[in-house]
């Protein structure tokens, strides 16, 4: 008779990570228990405070992770060169800089020509819309905790800065060429990522638009001409 093999600790954390997503979505954060985190997850308890010290550690490190996965699909679109992040046991500030890696190192080289800036960004444009329609619970989570007060700000900052540098660098390659208005960085870089929750909560709302041409280089456009000069 064959030994019954128990879930690896890793699959117990994604399996944490995947209940609380669903439930941080559908009930909100202060609505959410540990213990029916727990439950969903099919874990004990005392399994969930193994991997995450509280409630608000277990959320900081969703908003985190899933930032990544949205920076690994994007990086992804643009180059076939490097793989993605897999390490589910990796600490938040090892995750933050592996996204910064990435994007930095597959998005820089796209940006470097004027002839290609506005289609560069139009691809990674709608490959975000993409994104966020092909994970609709994820994207929900992206719109109730992106500007939620319950993510540590230092984190949300952190993981912002690195997921969008390669917006960073589009910006500053765009100022350069005079293509792009020479205001400060962060304050655009807070515009773009209003301008993509605006977008996506549009989809969102009018699911039958999601795929519409029109609409979907429309968003682009708003984006665009909100910081050309």
């Amino acid at each position: 008779m064959s030994a019954t093999v128990k879930p690896a600790a890793t699959d117990k954390k994604q399996a944490i990570l995947d209940g609380a997503l669903q439930l941080f979505v559908d009930q909100g954060f202060h609505g959410t228990s540990t213990a029916s985190i727990a439950k969903t997850a099919g874990v004990a308890t005392g399994t969930l405070f193994h991997h995450f010290p509280s409630k608000e550690a277990l959320l900081n490190h969703l908003f985190v992770v899933v930032k990544q996965e949205f920076a690994d699909s994007l990086t992804h679109s643009m180059t076939q060169s490097l793989s993605p992040i897999n390490d589910k046991e990796a600490s938040l500030e090892q995750l933050i800089t592996d996204i910064d890696f990435h994007t930095s190192n597959s998005i820089s080289a796209d940006v470097n020509n004027a002839a290609t800036l506005k289609s560069s960004a139009n691809k990674l444009w709608q490959h975000a819309i993409d994104w966020a329609l092909l994970n609709p619970t994820k994207q929900k989570f992206f719109l109730q905790f992106s500007l939620s007060s319950d993510i540590d700000p230092e984190i949300r900052s952190q993981a912002m800065n690195s997921i969008l540098h390669f917006i960073i660098e589009l910006i500053a390659k765009g100022q350069q060429l005079n293509i792009i208005a020479d205001f400060p960085i962060t304050l655009m870089l807070e515009n773009c990522h209003g301008q993509y929750l605006a977008a996506i909560r549009y989809f969102t709302d009018n699911p039958q638009w999601g795929h519409d041409k029109v609409h979907r280089e429309a968003s682009f456009e708003l984006f665009w001409r909100s910081m050309k000069l």
